[in-house]
């Protein structure tokens, strides 16, 4: 084995619970094992929350072990309960095909694709749509206690409020089946997840010993939670995603820039791949000089890489620095500046709002992108010298603006101060 990954992951107390720590040690230790993860498509695309699962799962294969990553094309029509009060809604089969098709695609540059050890992808829609209900009810159903699965954490809190459907309650058993399915077709003998998942995986240890006579292992992760002590996932406020359709690369970036000191060591522990003493340095360089945000920087730059690339890692950074004075805002990539204003606050004017060919003042484009509320307002910004255009102090505020004064002949950059900052675009139409 490359390293022990299972004394990583206790060394970055990422060990919420396992069946048993021991036979799992040995189990990894003596030699590549098959493992699986999976990830319902219930929406277009992942979020932080699963991020955290796929890390996991690429150390797995560092030090390796063999990843199948399911992508839950029959689960994913059911739902999961989550314990809210309300019943998922339930989308179509082709909506949840179509997302199968671009999660798994947009899982792929995570792992080693080629290899004894190569990643696969698998769907349970594949083996589910094989069987009867009769035959469900029969050979997988007599396996499983009501009693039990009313226990359920996510169940019981349903059954005390608005209740719940036989739909979201069946959902147990088939994940259950998925970890038989899987240990049958690719002996697979070990499932992982967050901590919210651990009735889930448990019970399809039992449903594999009960109907293959094995046993199997279990682990999950502690779930991670944002600064309102919200879980990260799409159904809670401020989704972060790893899709840079539904969240920018620049967006992206900054939320990690301003990750709250206090989340620094869970933020680099989980998603991080730097050494446990590596990342101790970095917090303790971090916590000596706060205001510089050395660990920040040092986890946006390295998770906005994973996920975005390289570029768009550097591009994110040049383009923070730019709107905020500290860089050329001539030399960054014209589409990353867009998405960086629209982030902030950008308003768009065309032809129709010009002034004998110039564009409104300074005055002007302040109020209407609401950096100020008044005219006044933006007078006495210009004459304390605190309004900015493209980095640019600015010592008039009536003046109209020229078009050559766009950015690309597109953008403009207003700031107030140091922190507040918004965008024009012109649409040239």
């Amino acid at each position: 084995m490359a390293y022990d990954v299972l004394a990583d992951l206790e060394a970055r107390n990422l060990i919420a619970q396992t069946t048993d720590i021991n036979e799992l040690r040995a189990a990894l230790t003596v030699g590549s094992i098959t493992f699986y993860c999976g990830f319902d498509p219930t929406a277009p695309a992942l979020h932080l929350g699963n991020l955290a699962q796929i890390v996991t799962m690429r150390r797995l294969q560092n030090a390796g072990h063999r990843p199948l990553a399911l992508v839950g094309g029959a689960t994913g029509l059911i739902g999961d309960p989550s314990g809210k009060t309300a019943e998922r809604s339930l989308n179509s089969t082709d909506i949840v095909n179509e997302w199968v098709e671009r999660i798994s695609s947009s899982m792929a540059k995570f792992f080693e694709t080629k290899g004894k050890n190569a990643v696969v992808f698998v769907n349970n829609f594949d083996w589910t749509k094989n069987y009867s209900a009769i035959t469900l009810l029969r050979d997988i159903g007599k396996h499983f206690s009501v009693n039990r699965m009313l226990d359920r954490d996510a169940v019981a809190s349903r059954l005390n409020g608005s209740g719940i459907s036989y739909t979201e309650f069946s959902y147990v058993i088939l994940q259950s089946l998925d970890y038989v399915e899987l240990f049958r077709l690719h002996d697979c003998v070990l499932q992982i997840g967050g901590s919210d998942q651990w009735g889930n995986i448990t019970s399809g240890c039992e449903l594999v010993r009960k109907i293959e006579g094995k046993t199997v292992h279990a682990l999950t992760t502690p779930l991670i939670t944002k600064a309102d002590g919200t879980k990260f996932g799409k159904t809670e406020s401020g989704t972060v995603w790893i899709d840079s359709q539904l969240t920018s690369p620049y967006a992206f970036y900054q939320f990690w820039l301003n990750a709250a000191d206090r989340a620094l060591q869970t933020y680099f522990n989980t998603y991080s791949f730097k050494p446990v003493a590596e990342i101790a340095e970095i917090i303790a360089k971090s916590n000596a000089e706060p205001h510089l945000r050395i660990g920040q920087r040092e986890l946006a730059n390295e998770i906005t890489t994973l996920v975005h690339g390289e570029e768009a890692a550097t591009n994110a950074a040049s383009a923070g620095a730019a709107l905020f004075g500290q860089a050329d805002l001539n030399t960054i990539n014209i589409e990353t500046l867009e998405s960086a204003l629209r982030e902030a606050g950008l308003i768009e004017i065309n032809k129709g709002d010009l002034i004998d060919g110039k564009l409104p003042s300074i005055s002007d484009l302040f109020v209407r992108s609401e950096i100020v509320n008044s005219k006044s307002a933006a007078r006495r910004a210009v004459e304390e010298g605190g309004a900015y255009l493209n980095n640019v102090k600015i010592t008039e505020s009536d003046a109209p603006i020229g078009l050559d004064q766009l950015i690309a002949g597109q953008l403009l950059v207003l700031r107030r101060g140091k922190k507040t900052v918004a965008g024009v675009k012109f649409l040239n139409k």
